[in-house]
C-alpha cells in the first residue's frame, strides 16, 4: 500500500491507478512529514514538491532524505525554474533520491521501475576532485580490488549460476575472476576465468589476485569466505515452497536481512508482486532477478543489476526511453 503527499498536484495525484493507505493534503514542514511516515510501513510514498514548505530550499530535502527510505520515495516535481535546475537535480542524486518526474505516466513507471544512480548519473554533476577520488558510494566506482560474495538462503538458489553470470557480463568491462570455495561446481561451465578452491586455499588466492577490478567468490557454507569478502549479495527464490520452508527453519529469516543486498533469483514475480512481498516481509529487497539464460551471449538484466552494484561501465536498457516518459530534460 501507499502514501500520497499532494498539494498543487491533488488532481493528478487523486487520479493514479494506484492502491492507497494514506493520503494527505496541504504544505507541510519537513519534520511533520518525518514525523508522520518514520515508523509508518508503506511500499511508495508519492510526494508533491510543493506539500513540502520551503521545498526550493535543498536543506529541506535534504532532512527528509536523512529521515526516510529514499528507494521508496517518488517525487513529483513542479515547474519552477528552481526545481528544474541542473544542480537541484544534482543535488537530488547526492541525496539517493533518483526517483523525480513531472507527469503521471513517469509516476507510474517509476512505481513499476524504479531508478538506480545508473539511470540519473549523467545529470549528477561531480566535482573533479570527488572523480579522482574514486570511492564506493552511491555509484561512483572503486580503483582497489572489490571481493564481492555471493550466498543463497533459500536452498539451491542458484548463486553458483548467479556467479558465473556476473563474471561473463563483468569481463567485457572489468578484470575480473570467480571463485568458489569448498565445490567443484565451476568447472562445469569450462571458463577459465572462474576457479575452485578450499577454505583453506582462499586467502592465498585472494592475494595472489587482488590486482584485480573485481573477485566473485560462492562462498556456499564457508565461514572462511564470509570473513574474507567485502559484501555478500544474499539470494532468496520467491517461490511459496522456497519461502515457506524458510521460514519454518528461521522465522526470523528477513528480519536478519534488513538493510542487506537480497536478492530475488529466479523470479516470476511482477513488480506489484515484489511491493506485496516487501511488505509481507518488512524488508527491501535490492533487486528482482528474472530466471536467465545461461547460454545468452549478452544478458542485459543482468547489466542492470550490475550498474546497480556500482559497476558503471555496464550499459543498461531504457535509458532514452525513461527521460522522454519522466518528461525531464
Amino acid at each position: 500500500m501507499n502514501v500520497i503527499i499532494s498539494n498543487q498536484k491533488k488532481d493528478l495525484l487523486n487520479n493514479l491507478n494506484i492502491d492507497v493507505i494514506k493520503s494527505i493534503e496541504g504544505q507541510f514542514d519537513v519534520e511533520e512529514i518525518i514525523n508522520m511516515f518514520k515508523n509508518f510501513y508503506y511500499q511508495r510514498m508519492i510526494l508533491d514538491i510543493t506539500a513540502l514548505k520551503n521545498y526550493t530550499d535543498i536543506k529541506v530535502l535534504q532532512k527528509l532524505s536523512i529521515s526516510l527510505d529514499m528507494d521508496k520515495l517518488i517525487l513529483l516535481l513542479d515547474d519552477s525554474e528552481q526545481s528544474s535546475s541542473p544542480s537541484y537535480l544534482s543535488k537530488l542524486i547526492s541525496m539517493g533520491i533518483y526517483n523525480f518526474t513531472r507527469n503521471a505516466e513517469g509516476i507510474i513507471y517509476l512505481y513499476n521501475n524504479p531508478n538506480s544512480y545508473r539511470d540519473v548519473a549523467q545529470y549528477h554533476q561531480i566535482e573533479e576532485t570527488d572523480v579522482n577520488q574514486q570511492v564506493v558510494y552511491q555509484g561512483v566506482e572503486a580503483n582497489y580490488c572489490r571481493i564481492i560474495g555471493v550466498k543463497n538462503v533459500t536452498d539451491e538458489t542458484g548463486a553458483t549460476t548467479f556467479c558465473y553470470m556476473m563474471v561473463k557480463q563483468l569481463k567485457k568491462n572489468y578484470n575480473v575472476i570467480g571463485v568458489e570455495v569448498d565445490a567443484n561446481d565451476f568447472n562445469y561451465f569450462s571458463d577459465k576465468n572462474l576457479h575452485s578452491v578450499s577454505s583453506r586455499e582462499l586467502g592465498n588466492f585472494i592475494e595472489k589476485n587482488n590486482d584485480r577490478d573485481v573477485i566473485i567468490v560462492d562462498v556456499n557454507k564457508s565461514p572462511v569466505a564470509l570473513g574474507v569478502v567485502q559484501e555478500i549479495i544474499y539470494l532468496v527464490e520467491p517461490s511459496t515452497v522456497k519461502l515457506n520452508r524458510l521460514m519454518n527453519i528461521k522465522r526470523n529469516a528477513f528480519k536478519e536481512l534488513a538493510g542487506r543486498k537480497v536478492v530475488l533469483n529466479q523470479s516470476l514475480l511482477s513488480s506489484k508482486d515484489v511491493l506485496e512481498l516487501e511488505y509481507e516481509a518488512r524488508t527491501k529487497f535490492f533487486f528482482n532477478m528474472p530466471p536467465l539464460n545461461e547460454r545468452d551471449s549478452n544478458i542485459r538484466i543482468m547489466d542492470t543489476f550490475l550498474a546497480k552494484m556500482g559497476f558503471l561501465k555496464q550499459q543498461t536498457e531504457e535509458t532514452e526511453k525513461r527521460k522522454k516518459i519522466l518528461g525531464l530534460f
